[in-house]
């Protein structure tokens, strides 16, 4: 049975890290577009909504297909988490579960997020969270996390460290609500499943660095370069 699947795109005005950053060009469109357009791409949609305290902005991405939810002004701040305003808005929208699909990863490819949706279709996880998998030498509070000083592996040899990253994210709608009445925190509610993003789709844009990469990348892609070597 096929699940519904809603589509919850969080954009506040207000960034102060990146001021205005959802409604900054990234290349050739605004940041906000670049979630909105993934999600009408995939047709996997019952609906696709963005949640925002702006007004202004509400009027912008309804010319650009979706819908606008309006969140309060406590849910607009600095501090206001992911588990407050997926609340806020899954009790206002039915679904089987709800897709986050964060702006603040405009790398993500089509096929990256049909596949994740495809994983979310045939597992029956209350929580996927998109993760990268790395194979690097790792300290956790100034120890070696999975290495040793002993002996030196090659990095392919390694355990893999799984890094969450916020690009897409699903919950399972009824076991969120249950576990947020409880008290339980629901973002990492239930049975998790982790869904493998490839790394250069991976950025999360926090900082004017974060951005600075992701658009050289983005750069690079509308600009294919030759493969050259030197000749031996």
């Amino acid at each position: 049975m096929q699940k519904i699947m809603t589509a919850m795109i969080p954009a506040r005005l207000g960034s102060k890290r990146i001021p205005k950053k959802n409604i900054r060009y990234m290349g050739e469109k605004p940041l906000i577009q670049y979630p909105i357009d993934l999600a009408k791409s995939s047709k996997r949609f019952s609906d696709i909504w963005v949640t925002t305290e702006s007004e202004e902005l509400g009027k912008i991405i309804e010319k650009m297909g979706a819908s606008f939810h309006k969140r309060s002004s406590e849910l607009a701040t600095d501090t206001a988490t992911n588990r407050e305003f997926t609340y806020d808005f899954l009790k206002a929208h039915k679904c089987d579960y709800v897709i986050m699909i964060n702006p603040t990863s405009p790398l993500l490819r089509q096929e990256t997020m049909n596949h994740f949706l495809d994983y979310v279709q045939e597992h029956n996880f209350d929580t996927v969270l998109s993760v990268i998998i790395e194979k690097e030498e790792i300290f956790f509070k100034g120890q070696p996390l999975n290495f040793s000083y002993d002996k030196k592996v090659n990095s392919q040899m390694l355990e893999p460290i799984e890094t969450i990253c916020w690009a897409l994210t699903a919950w399972k709608r009824e076991t969120f609500l249950k576990l947020q009445q409880e008290n339980i925190n629901p973002v990492f509610g239930g049975t998790i499943g982790r869904f493998s993003i490839p790394k250069d789709e991976s950025c999360d844009l926090d900082t004017l660095e974060d951005w600075n990469i992701a658009e050289g990348i983005l750069n690079s892609r509308m600009n294919k370069f030759e493969e050259r070597y030197i000749e031996l």
